[in-house]
């Protein structure tokens, strides 16, 4: 792949042209919203797998991601937020520290002084994101909250256009105008059933998307597995503050929810490191969207939850442009993507 500089676009600010990228195979480095990275795992995009065995990975994670959401919620019926997002974040140190520290392959932990503020920001964005994700899921319907979740690939282009100059594509500004008009179907401003806490949904997409920008600015020169290392300590010690005042010792049940949450998360980027390595995100990117379905059927059996036409309108929009936005933005010869691609978007979970 050349890297000569294109319209808007200088050779620093494209993570494929990066010095850390010059030489090596563009690694799967994240996905979304909440840090889901492969943990130093290198794929070659020039291969095209397994598409099928992606393909069901994928759909693995949109059931892992779905079942999460009802765990949270469940959670939230005896817990409150903060206790909620600890938990969620000090299980995922427990679980996925031994494996950074089996695979940092001679990568020092500490990171260049510069990084620092970047390392901050994107734990304070995502845990931020995090704090607004699980609010909404305890306060709306289940498949919408995980929707406007799933807005995250709208605002992506959009930062990274005001941050880092990366261009639009003009079929990349089309889409996340389908998209937008597909989170109105769904938001119903001026219709007198507009929900106030679904513009916390959509902040938790936004906070996310910043989150995931903040990560491909950082992919220039800081590896995976100490973007991932830094932002699970972070955001545990920061999470951690609001127990203060805001502890509440889980009964045994309750604490059963929170160590499946724990579980499922890590089981969710699991299957999504798996499906993007064994196939092109292009061709696989579709099938994270079925969380929405997995969502509302969860939604359906456990708490009566039905969609009404507009909103079932609106998931159709914003997912289709996700999904060509997606598609436009992976480059030909690289169908993986970008590191810290917003195809691999899958919520601020």
């Amino acid at each position: 792949m050349r890297c000569s500089p294109r319209r808007g676009l200088s050779r620093r600010a494209h993570p494929s042209c990066s010095p850390r990228s010059l030489g090596r195979k563009p690694g799967n480095a994240l996905s979304p919203v909440s840090g889901r990275t492969d943990l130093n795992t290198e794929i070659d995009p020039h291969t095209t797998g397994n598409p099928a065995a992606g393909a069901l990975n994928i759909l693995g994670a949109a059931l892992m991601f779905a079942v999460l959401g009802a765990l949270v919620r469940l959670a939230s019926s005896t817990l409150p937020n903060e206790i909620i997002v600890f938990f969620r974040n000090i299980f995922a140190l427990l679980f996925l520290m031994p494996i950074l520290l089996h695979r940092r392959t001679g990568v020092p932990l500490r990171p260049p002084r510069s990084m620092v503020p970047l390392h901050l920001f994107r734990a304070a964005t995502g845990l931020s994101a995090m704090y607004c994700y699980f609010y909404s899921l305890a306060h709306m319907k289940l498949a919408e909250a995980v929707l406007l979740s799933y807005t995250s690939p709208l605002f992506i282009p959009i930062i990274a256009f005001l941050w880092l100059r990366e261009p639009m594509d003009r079929r990349v500004v089309r889409a996340v105008l389908v998209g937008f008009a597909g989170v109105l179907l769904i938001l119903k401003p001026g219709m007198g059933i507009f929900q106030p806490v679904s513009l916390i949904a959509l902040l938790a997409a936004v906070l996310a998307s910043l989150a995931m920008v903040s990560i491909r600015r950082m992919s220039f020169s800081e590896p995976p597995g100490r973007i991932v290392f830094y932002y699970t300590l972070f955001s545990t010690l920061i999470s951690a503050l609001p127990l203060s005042w805001a502890w509440q010792t889980p009964g045994r049940p309750a604490f059963l929810v929170l160590l499946l949450v724990g579980v499922v998360a890590v089981a969710a980027q699991i299957f999504m490191t798996r499906g993007y390595s064994l196939a092109p995100a292009s061709v696989v990117v579709p099938f994270i969207y079925a969380a929405v379905i997995f969502a509302a059927l969860i939604g359906w059996v456990f708490w009566g939850e039905s969609l009404d036409a507009l909103t079932g309108a609106g998931a159709i929009l914003i997912c289709s442009a996700g999904v060509i936005a997606a598609r436009i933005q992976t480059p030909p010869g690289n169908p993986e993507g970008n590191e810290a691609g917003p195809h691999k978007t899958a919520g601020p979970a």
